[in-house]
């Protein structure tokens, strides 16, 4: 049994959700955000990233950036243009990417839950990330960055989703990158109560993406020991079935001492090459390899693939057993200053780029993960390979906070 509840939302003031909210906190760098926020005060980088307000040689866990954080974030409340609700609502957010649509359900999910595994979870996290996100969360006495949830699809609640987002919007605006986002207010008791009773015969939501955000907000409720709202955590709920999965390519600083001659010959015992190849693989278990300014198709040797449960056959698995680690002589992935992940938005474009630039040897562009996959291994308490999945369209900071206190 699942447990959410509606929030007073603080909301941006209506005109000026375009200037203020961005892309999560953990998707660029701070050099990247510091560039998208310039000449822009009303940017929500300066509360989700404000080391860009600071010396570029900051340490980004020093605690004056969080401090920042929490004064530009107050700033923003006080100017008029961040607006706390006048009382719990749930409330719509729908994102349209070119031909893709999904909408989802914003709420407050349940710690307890999210303590008890009925938020179930497939990746690990780092410490420091995780703790990074506590101190945020305490400076600003809030949660501003949406943790992406997921539950098995129900059609009659996605067509009362539906319904619903047929009223006019609170909120409609199409950001720099295309994606437009648009959001509904749900302030009608009635349809609240009906929510919470559609949820309550759910048996778990799936962590999408925002694994460190839900991690951070149930260290913050135990440290609170559930004082004022800390018990809920910020969620936009989607159902599986509306979900974008784009895949997490691999770029590889070196050739681990080999020659091209001697890689492609180790190589072939694990995969069927295919020359010329396409930089978009097909089908699981088919890969594409950038080298020596040219694709090859690589397809897992029918052997590999014949046996094993889902977790073991996902194909980021497989790289990382067969050739990641035996070939290339990384062992750890998480920790490797040898391997670097290039999320699917940026496409093989940028893998052709990265290795044309001399600083990196090779690439691989990987088929996306499933969304089922993803579901069944959560089911079973397993933990997916790192940067397993990618989800696209991302959730907008800024649009909707969760007030602790």
């Amino acid at each position: 049994m699942v447990t959410i509840k509606p929030f007073a939302a603080l909301r941006p003031k209506p005109g000026f959700a375009a200037r203020i909210c961005e892309l999560p906190y953990d998707v660029l760098s701070s050099a990247e955000a510091r560039k998208a926020a310039a000449g822009n005060p009303h940017s929500f980088f300066h509360v989700s990233k404000p080391e860009i307000d600071l010396p570029e040689d900051i340490n980004p866990y020093d605690a004056k950036v969080y401090a920042l954080g929490r004064d530009n974030f107050q700033r923003l409340i006080a100017q008029g243009l961040l607006v706390p609700d006048r009382q719990p609502c749930f409330y719509l957010y729908r994102q349209i990417m070119g031909h893709h649509r999904q909408t989802g359900l914003v709420a407050a999910a349940s710690c307890e839950d999210y303590l008890q595994n009925i938020v179930k979870k497939h990746e690990l996290t780092r410490p420091d990330k995780e703790e990074d996100r506590v101190r945020h969360i305490d400076a600003l006495g809030a949660q501003t960055g949406p943790v992406f949830l997921t539950y098995p699809a129900q059609p009659e609640f996605s067509q009362w989703l539906a319904a619903q987002a047929a009223a006019a919007p609170a909120v409609d605006f199409t950001a720099q990158d295309g994606v437009r986002h648009t959001g509904w207010v749900i302030d009608d008791p009635n349809s609240g109560r009906a929510i919470e009773a559609f949820f309550r015969g759910i048996d778990s939501l799936y962590i999408a993406d925002g694994h460190h955000r839900s991690a951070a907000a149930a260290r913050v409720f135990q440290e609170r020991r559930g004082r004022g709202h800390s018990g809920g955590f910020l969620s936009v709920i989607f159902p599986h079935d509306q979900l974008q999965i784009l895949p997490y390519h691999r770029v590889l600083k070196d050739l681990n001492g080999l020659n091209q001659v001697d890689l492609l010959q180790k190589l072939a015992r694990v995969f069927v090459i295919e020359t010329p190849g396409t930089a978009q693989p097909k089908q699981p278990h088919e890969l594409g390899f950038f080298l020596d300014n040219r694709w090859l198709t690589l397809a897992f040797q029918p052997a590999i693939t014949a046996s094993g449960s889902r977790l073991d056959n996902l194909d980021v698995g497989l790289l990382q057993r067969h050739v990641l680690e035996p070939i290339f002589g990384i062992a750890n992935p998480r920790t490797s200053r040898r391997i670097q992940f290039v999320g699917g938005i940026r496409g093989p474009a940028e893998l052709e780029r990265l290795v044309q630039s001399g600083e990196y040897a090779c690439a691989f562009s990987m088929h996306p993960t499933g969304i089922d996959d993803l579901i069944a291994i959560a089911d079973t308490g397993n933990i997916m390979p790192p940067k397993s999945t990618w989800f696209e369209p991302k959730l907008r900071d800024g649009m909707f906070s969760h007030l602790l206190d």
